[in-house]
């Protein structure tokens, strides 16, 4: 899985287009990052601009972005009705896919360093990546604003975490943090009165509701002993609700902002809120979803309605996507298309999953052709692919077997890892090509200079040991799927032992393909001590998954006899 993070930097600009054009133009300078909104606010004078990418180019382009920002914007002119304390006001990396919340914030540390030593801006870190939590509250810490900093800068207490302790009067100070990413979630009722769906709302929300004496909606407000209103929590951490009614739709709605899914999930947000509805005699009907969304929202959910169901969850991916649209409702208002909703496939590269995506007679024809490529790596990585969506195949049958749905929750998991697995194995058959590919390119640089001919071999070198790594990882990808093939094989419906069986000789096939090319890739190298380790672990793991897939075969054709 790729390590994606989401940047959302605030920039104190929101009426100079031209401005706003000049960074923006910055950040897509940087290969490997995509730019997916620019939300200007004139009222405000600020741009909320967001974009994602793994996170060496994502920390690259942020820098880039703040760098332009403090050249373009001079804050002793801004005025504007949000806080802001510096031309960039606040940069908040957030994980979306593949990397910890840990991982996230020792990025932002990173990059607040960065801004603060070289472009001599007081950087202050916040939220995750805030080691002092004294002060990792984004108002605390902009309390004050730019005009208040170039005295509270002068404390110790508030002396910047990178960058000089002496206020710059054109670009302020920045705040760089790590935090979870906020999804705003709209439910909707089968009513106009919003009061039921502020009802519901306090019902859910963290911050639940104010207690009161006898009539809970107009009696008399219940304070403690310091005279603060006494609150009834709600059931859900991590969520802001409040109920109002859209005219546009004709329904109330209660506008939801979840700010940490991980813990509380969309799905549990659905949930709670359509129990709370019916004891108020109310439903919900639908939900929708505003801007876009991490993959794993929607795939945790379709996992959640599937097990719900007394299901397999060990599904395909778009099959999860889809459970997960229907059973919440979230095309109820409108079409709900996930190439355009989700983050991930909204980075998708078509050219990263060229071959995968061809139909079988196209593949074929591409292989029978006269390029090079793709070769025995993709075949073999295919090949594997075949044996664990086989393996699979067993998992959701004896799953979904008549009699045996006291059983599911013993094969679903079993399906789920053979999914992992033969998505992994799928990536690989594009994967092996484009690391030949980068061979070929490598050969083709340049050679009239000693300079240039050093650079071309290094590169050759390079791109050789990376396609050598890539047929051993079909190795080891492939090798992973023999526990659940040796589970299907000995547990799984028995009317589906020959598959298991043909999905054993697929994996065998995977493995020792791949060998052939960890071979061949691996005879060129200049690094012996590289090729020989890889070829030395290449062999082992290769007699490990003969013997092993050998024990399962014969047991399984002598059964079969």
């Amino acid at each position: 899985m790729r390590k994606l993070i989401e940047c959302v930097p605030n920039f104190s600009e929101g009426n100079n287009l031209q401005v706003i054009q000049q960074i923006t133009d910055t950040i897509e300078t940087v290969e490997g990052v995509k730019l997916l909104n620019v939300d200007p606010g004139k009222a405000t004078n600020r741009t909320v601009v967001t974009f994602v990418g793994e996170p060496e180019p994502l920390i690259e382009a942020a820098y880039l972005a703040i760098q332009k920002a403090s050249k373009l914007i001079d804050m002793s002119k801004h005025k504007g009705e949000h806080p802001r304390m510096g031309a960039t006001d606040v940069c908040p990396l957030i994980p979306i896919s593949g990397i910890s919340m840990e991982e996230t914030a020792e990025y932002a540390q990173k990059l607040a360093k960065r801004v603060g030593e070289e472009l001599k801006i007081p950087t202050y870190l916040y939220e995750s990546a805030q080691p002092n939590k004294g002060r990792s509250n984004l108002s605390v810490i902009r309390s004050g604003e730019y005009e208040g900093f170039f005295d509270k800068i002068q404390r110790e207490e508030w002396k910047p975490d990178f960058g000089p302790a002496e206020m710059n009067t054109q670009t302020g100070a920045t705040c760089i943090g790590a935090r979870d990413f906020l999804i705003a979630y709209n439910l909707n009722i089968n009513t106009k009165s919003s009061r039921i769906a502020n009802r519901i709302a306090f019902d859910i929300r963290e911050a639940g509701r104010v207690k009161r004496e006898g009539n809970p909606i107009s009696g008399p407000v219940v304070n403690d002993k310091n005279g603060e209103p006494v609150r009834i929590p709600g059931r859900l951490k991590h969520v802001k609700a409040i109920g109002w009614y859209i005219e546009e739709y004709g329904i109330a709605q209660i506008s939801a902002n979840l700010t940490n899914f991980r813990e509380t999930p969309l799905h549990i947000v659905f949930e709670e809120a359509s129990k709370s509805a019916t004891e108020r005699g109310a439903r919900i009907t639908g939900s929708e979803l505003v801007g876009l969304v991490p993959l794993q929202c929607l795939t945790d959910a379709g996992k959640y309605f599937l097990e719900k169901q007394g299901l397999s969850s060990g599904v395909d991916e778009k099959t999860l996507v889809q459970i997960a649209i229907k059973s919440m409702g979230l095309d109820e208002l409108s079409p709900f298309d996930p190439k355009n909703r989700v983050i991930e496939y909204m980075l998708e590269n078509e050219s990263d999953s060229r071959l995968i995506n061809m139909t079988v007679r196209e593949f074929s024809n591409e292989t029978a052709s006269d390029s090079p490529a793709p070769g025995g790596g993709s075949i073999s990585a295919l090949a594997g692919a075949l044996g664990a969506s086989l393996g699979t195949m067993v998992a959701n049958l004896s799953a979904g077997k008549r009699g045996w749905e006291d059983r599911v929750s013993e094969f679903s998991p079993w399906a789920a890892k053979g999914q992992k697995l033969k998505d992994e194995l799928l990536t690989l058959v594009d994967e092996d090509t484009r690391a030949f590919d980068r061979i070929m390119s490598a050969f083709g640089l340049p050679k009239s200079t000693p300079e240039e001919r050093a650079i071309r071999k290094n590169a050759i070198e390079e791109a050789s040991q990376y396609a050598t790594e890539i047929p051993y990882k079909t190795m080891q990808v492939a090798y992973s799927c023999i526990p659940l093939l040796k589970e299907m094989s000995e547990k799984g419906n028995p009317n589906s032992l020959s598959d298991v069986g043909v999905a054993v000789i697929c994996i065998k096939t995977a493995v020792r393909g791949a060998w052939f090319n960890v071979l061949i890739n691996a005879k060129g190298l200049d690094d012996r001590k590289f090729a020989d380790k890889i070829v030395s672990d290449a062999k082992q793991l290769l007699q490990k998954n003969h013997s092993e897939c050998d024990i399962i075969a014969n047991d399984i054709e002598n059964r079969l006899m």
